[in-house]
């Protein structure tokens, strides 16, 4: 019996590592194959937040909400609301939401998604950077340049930092901030960041990307407030053939410009240029973005305006043509 147990001794204790060997590489296997579940899912998260954003920048805004709005309530179900891939959605949301004038809900996406950016990364991040410049620029949009000059002021801080002076994405932010300058009276430091910009972006972009025209748009506002209509006319010309050659004859992001020069032509006297542009900058905006929308709020009145204009009015009654000659300036 001795002999018997002490043979069989071995063989109990020898399993038993076996066993335990075993056990832990199935858990080990399993954590791989989670590790790996996971990865896909960010990577399928993101592959649809790059969807989405391609369709923004095509200016299908619709097709691109649906898919943000989907894509944003998965990554909450699947890795919960603080994960850095719900930041991610949150701030593709809110980009979405500027474009189509809903400011309010674009700030709530942004601050969110700044909240979880800092959480994981510090403040030294170009995530974080992207954040503050894009709460800049909706305090632009709201009119609250006093509020968003601070924002952008810290994005081009933070990203100056990171990568230096003469890159890009600084130079983006630059601009962004210089809007802002403009918007708080401080228009020859806002003239001198955008000419830096513009410098920067025709040597790493080239003449023709959309970044240079979008730099070229709010130099030709500086001249228009200036009462420079001719050169702020060109300008504005100039900056629509290029984002036409970026985004096509459709896009409303063609919009602004549409209504800048618009506005430069009508002041020139040239009311019906001045109607078909305006009227132009509706049928890029119209059912795409929000009724009040700024831009096609602005649009539609001022077409309404440089329509009267456009007309032939009766010789009989001076009293109506010097009433409308009045109004041109404020309605623009």
């Amino acid at each position: 019996m001795i002999g018997v147990q002490t043979g069989r001794s071995p063989d109990t204790t020898g399993e038993r590592p076996r066993g335990l060997v075993g056990v832990r590489a199935v858990a080990e296997r399993r954590h791989e194959v989670g590790v790996e579940q996971r990865r896909r899912a960010i990577l399928r998260v993101r592959h649809q937040l790059a969807v989405a954003g391609k369709w923004r920048r095509r200016g299908d805004y619709r097709r691109a909400g649906l898919l943000l709005t989907r894509t944003l309530a998965a990554a909450e179900g699947r890795f919960g609301p603080h994960a850095l891939v719900v930041a991610e959605a949150c701030n593709e949301l809110g980009v979405l939401c500027k474009a189509t004038g809903g400011f309010r809900r674009a700030e709530r996406y942004y601050r969110r998604a700044l909240r979880i950016f800092r959480a994981a990364h510090g403040t030294e991040h170009d995530s974080v950077a992207t954040v503050y410049h894009n709460l800049g620029g909706i305090a632009h949009a709201r009119g609250r340049h006093a509020h968003g000059e601070p924002l952008a002021r810290r994005a081009v801080d933070i990203r100056t930092r990171l990568h230096g002076r003469d890159d890009p994405r600084v130079a983006a932010d630059v601009a962004a901030w210089a809007a802002l300058l403009d918007g708080c009276g401080r228009e020859l430091e806002a003239e001198m960041h955008l000419w830096r910009a513009l410098e920067v972006f025709r040597t790493a972009l080239g003449e023709e990307h959309y970044e240079v025209a979008v730099t070229t748009h709010n130099l030709a506002a500086l001249r228009h407030r200036r009462g420079d209509l001719l050169g702020a006319a060109r300008a504005y010309a100039d900056a629509l053939r290029r984002k036409e050659n970026a985004l096509g004859p459709d896009h409303p992001d063609l919009a602004a410009t549409l209504v800048g020069l618009a506005s430069a032509l009508r002041g020139l006297g040239r009311a019906e240029a001045a109607r078909a542009g305006y009227g132009r900058a509706v049928s890029v905006l119209a059912g795409l973005v929000e009724e009040n929308h700024p831009t096609l709020v602005l649009a539609r009145a001022a077409f309404a305006a440089a329509s009267a204009e456009a007309e032939p009015e009766p010789r009989a009654d001076p009293q109506r043509r010097a009433g409308a000659g009045a109004e041109r300036g404020p309605a623009a």
